[in-house]
């Protein structure tokens, strides 16, 4: 079989290393074109990215040349890493173009017409894609985003948990990794020996992101899951794991043991790139930790532990996800496989 044909939009950038590194030899895909800023155009990839990642830059990229971030790509689907600033007016460029468009940027997500996508929580979501066709005036693009990559980390188990038994409300604290704020990222004289207690943009993301993905699809729109999110969002000297602290009050009552069930069950989206454990429960009282268990999964699982009854709340937890593999390029590739499966693409 054929492979699709895949472009990276900001490619020699934290995220965009890692759709190369993730995308080498993937049985689905091909990277055909990388896309950069002026500065990097007509260089070898090689010679435009500062490469950061543990495992060498893939052959098969190397040595290609860095094109503009024009709609003229040869290829069939286009990734985008693409900082908020210009991702806006960009990808509805190339979306007009004809190209699906899978975009790790923030500027769609909550757009009533853009999927906000977790394959194993909300597959149904891609309905929007005639939505969004028809208002827009797209032809065969489309638009569709992956959630911050804080979010990521709680979404999954609140998902969990409002499906069996409904979420009232829930206290989110985030420990962030350094990672996520791109390379050069945070100044080592802020970072080291600190905790940075607030990140730009992060906390309205963090509190209302999840009610959109948990929503149901109705009537050509999506009608969002009725609970509260307060959330403070930290960044933190680690460099790679979103780690966050949740307090949830559920609207029907339940053991620990069917919490722990809940989560346990929640079934793989059964792509590719999914993991056989979506959502790991860890009994030790020292876990989730991002060292030992950011890469569980090959970096696609959520982590959860200390899950216990809360003196407050109904329960505590803490979850943690890798914030460039599930959190960036890893949520839109999958993305891109759901897309595939269900023949979009």
């Amino acid at each position: 079989m054929s492979k699709y044909r895949v472009g990276i939009l900001g490619a020699t950038g934290t995220v965009g290393q890692r759709f190369c590194q993730l995308l080498e030899n993937h049985p689905q895909f091909e990277i055909t074109a990388l896309a950069a800023s002026d500065r990097s155009v007509g260089k070898a990839f090689s010679e435009a990215c500062p490469w950061k990642l543990k495992t060498p830059m893939p052959a098969s990229v190397s040595e290609m040349e860095v094109a503009p971030i024009t709609p003229s790509l040869d290829c069939d689907i286009i990734f985008s890493s693409l900082p908020s600033g210009v991702a806006r007016e960009t990808e509805e460029t190339f979306a007009r173009a004809g190209y699906p468009v899978i975009s790790n940027s923030s500027c769609y997500r909550m757009e009533e017409d853009v999927p906000l996508l977790i394959p194993e929580i909300n597959p149904e979501h891609l309905a929007l894609i005639d939505v969004q066709r028809r208002k827009r005036g797209f032809d065969r693009g489309f638009i569709i985003t992956n959630p911050n990559c804080a979010v990521m980390s709680f979404a999954p188990p609140l998902a969990a948990l409002d499906r069996k038994f409904g979420v009232k409300e829930a206290i989110i604290t985030t420990f962030q990794a350094v990672s996520g704020a791109g390379y050069p990222g945070v100044a080592s004289l802020d970072i080291l020996d600190n905790v940075l207690p607030y990140i730009p943009g992060e906390e309205p993301k963090a509190e209302t992101e999840a009610q959109k993905i948990i929503g149901k699809f109705s009537d050509g729109s999506i009608e969002k899951a009725d609970f509260t999110v307060s959330a403070h969002c930290f960044r933190v000297n680690v460099v790679d794991g979103h780690t966050a602290s949740v307090r949830v009050n559920l609207n029907e009552t339940s053991t620990l043991e069917d919490v722990i069930d809940a989560m346990r069950s929640f079934p793989s989206a059964g792509l590719h790139s999914s993991p056989e454990n979506f959502i790991e429960v860890r009994e030790e009282p020292s876990r989730p930790q991002p060292r030992l268990d950011r890469n569980n999964g090959n970096g696609m699982s959520i982590t959860v532990g200390r899950l216990f009854p809360d003196n407050i709340f109904d329960y505590s937890f803490v979850a943690l996800s890798h914030n460039t593999i599930r959190g960036a390029a890893g949520a839109a590739i999958l993305n891109a496989e759901l897309l595939v499966e269900k023949g979009i693409v």
